[in-house]
């Protein structure tokens, strides 16, 4: 029998097939990579999303900015638990630039169950 390794219910691996997706702007991949009741929130505790549909919700739309992409920096793993640094290319609405941005990811039973974000400074293109 061959696993599909894909598939892994390994925190690191499901943290890493949703920023392959997110990078690909696969909506669909990246929505399956987060449980149908995950959370998402503006570090601490801001509720930015509950929910496959509002996931998405919010997701659609920067997926299509022509020039989005994540650069992972550096991960740290401890248990369920994937903290990545990440530059992320973006069209803001003042025009193109980076911003640095913190992502904890809590993964349960092979999908994200909860993540928080804390961003950094924006740069803006000139």
């Amino acid at each position: 029998m061959t696993i599909d390794s894909s598939m892994s219910p390994d925190p690191e691996a499901v943290v890493q097939r949703q920023l392959e997706a997110y990078n690909a702007c696969d909506l669909d991949a990246l929505v399956a990579a987060y449980a149908d009741d995950a959370e998402l929130y503006e570090h601490p505790h801001t509720l930015l999303a509950r929910g496959s549909a509002q996931i998405r919700a919010r997701l659609a739309p920067r997926l299509r900015e022509p020039n989005l992409r994540a650069h992972l920096v550096q991960r740290m793993v401890m248990g369920d638990m994937v903290v990545d640094q990440e530059l992320i290319t973006r069209t803001f609405p003042e025009g193109t630039g980076r911003l640095e941005m913190i992502a904890i990811y809590e993964v349960r039973e092979g999908r994200i169950a909860r993540a928080w974000f804390k961003s950094g400074a924006k740069t803006l293109d000139h």
